[in-house]
């Protein structure tokens, strides 16, 4: 008689960087002979992996606990495991609220995992370590795509942004060896992947722990001699640390999109100071004039936060005059709310929530119009789009996306996800456009720059 597999079901919240270290637990666990199934109910081992970004995300947490503990109550052997920036940040908080998870564990230490699964067998076990011992990078991953991955070149955050809790759960900046780093992508790219994103708190200041001074730049175009690798994006670059060296790499290496995400946060300099985001409003659009200048047809995308303590009417006036200015293709817009281990969350002068939501509601209308504005300009013209496959909505279309991360959505003719097609942009909207295919062979990515390039990308207001 045969006996059956152990199983997991792994939950993620927040930004890429969990995306990835979920991968990577799901690699252990698979490494250990767990199948991954869909659904929380046919798992033997349930794991969330959690984020402390957003104001709601404990109750999100403790909502799923609630579900799993009436789960536990008739399944006592199922194993239930807490990860991620809020197990980091509330381990004694997770051990009082839900006595009956099995594992905590921190972003420190994910490499802990099958052994704290092993020791559960006999109560709790709860480890959150205060800096990383093994790199993500070390460790087996079960990718959730074929074509596309997650590589991890930092982690950690040596900035002080007020209203941002990563460094204190992610620890100090940390950056991986850059043969390391090439040699992960040559062997992803030998296992099918043709684009990859690369990670981290402060991606262009990579390097200065380990030479003195940022290399990310020298990392875009060593990973741009890598045979077979298509298309490189990066996610989130902090504007402070933002130099010509890195436009000028994202201008000549061909696999390395046209798109740059530039978190601004806000347009007033004296809301950018009690931020502590080190630039003023005119050092950054500095930074916006300098991309567009080299490299045509960019698509620049942004973080804003609205409400921050203290912001005034004048102050917020000041960022709608920069979503002005800049012009960005996407702002992904959050309204600010107090995080613990912040020092924002001690300022004074903290905005009532009517007053925020109205803010918000202007930002955003004025940035969608924008969005569209920018979305027509494709009418007409062909673009390579990378798919990526069914229309979440729509599943008989199908979905990719530009270099520049616009989202297009054409009629499915079985194309095959990772595949590069070309389409002709047939409908404009605010957060995507409509496409068809084309006949004949793609274009050749950035060795042609003859067709107009537009888009817009996705990050989290933590990072940047």
């Amino acid at each position: 008689m045969s006996v059956q597999s152990p199983t997991y079901y792994i939950r993620t919240f927040g930004c890429q960087m969990n995306a990835h270290d979920s991968e990577r637990m799901a690699g252990m666990l698979e490494s250990e002979g767990y199948a991954r199934v869909e659904q929380p109910d046919d798992a033997s081992v349930v794991l969330f992996n959690t984020c402390c970004i957003r104001e709601n995300a404990d109750q999100k947490l403790y909502g799923n606990l609630g579900h799993m503990k009436a789960l536990k109550d008739t399944r006592p052997d199922l194993r239930i495991v807490v990860g991620g920036c809020l197990a980091q940040k509330d381990k004694d908080v997770i051990q009082r609220r839900a006595p009956y998870v099995d594992v905590v564990l921190g972003t420190h230490n994910l490499a802990s995992l099958p052994r704290l699964l092993r020791e559960s067998t006999a109560g709790p076990a709860f480890e959150i370590l205060e800096q990383t011992e093994v790199f993500p990078s070390a460790l087996p991953s079960r990718r959730m795509s074929s074509w596309h991955a997650w590589v991890s070149i930092s982690i950690g955050c040596n900035n002080s942004c007020t209203f941002c809790i990563v460094p204190a759960v992610r620890g100090r900046e940390v950056s991986r060896r850059l043969g390391d780093i090439v040699a992960e992508v040559e062997s992803l790219v030998a296992d099918g992947v043709v684009e990859v994103t690369l990670l981290g708190q402060n991606v262009n200041s990579y390097g200065r722990d380990l030479d003195g001074t940022p290399m990310f730049s020298k990392l875009l175009r060593a990973l741009d001699r890598v045979v077979g690798l298509e298309r490189i994006r990066f996610t989130s670059p902090h504007p402070k640390d933002f130099r010509a060296d890195s436009v000028a790499a994202m201008a000549e290496c061909a696999a390395v999109c046209e798109h740059i995400h530039l978190p601004a946060q806000s347009g007033s300099d004296s809301c950018l100071k009690r931020m502590k985001r080190a630039y003023t409003r005119s050092s950054y659009l500095e930074k916006v004039r300098m991309v567009r200048a080299a490299i045509p047809g960019v698509a620049i995308t942004t973080d804003i936060i609205v409400g921050f303590p203290g912001e005034t009417e004048a102050e917020f006036q000041d960022t709608l005059t920069l979503v002005e200015e800049a012009r960005y293709d996407q702002a992904f817009t959050f309204q600010y709310s107090p995080r613990p281990m912040t020092s924002a969350a001690d300022l004074p002068d903290h905005l009532p929530k009517e007053v925020v939501q109205e803010r918000f509601e202007r930002l955003i209308a004025l940035q969608n119009g924008f969005s569209l504005e920018s979305n027509r300009r494709m009418l007409g013209n062909t673009f390579e789009v990378l798919v990526e496959g069914p229309s979440k909505k729509d599943p008989s279309r199908a979905s990719g996306r530009t270099r520049t991360n616009k989202l297009v959505h054409f009629l499915d003719d079985g194309a095959t996800q990772g595949s590069l097609r070309t389409i002709r942009v047939i409908a404009a909207r605010p957060h995507h456009v409509e496409g068809e295919l084309v006949d004949g062979p793609r274009r050749d990515a950035k060795r042609s720059m003859s067709l107009p390039l537009v888009g817009a990308g996705t990050a989290c207001d933590a990072c940047g």
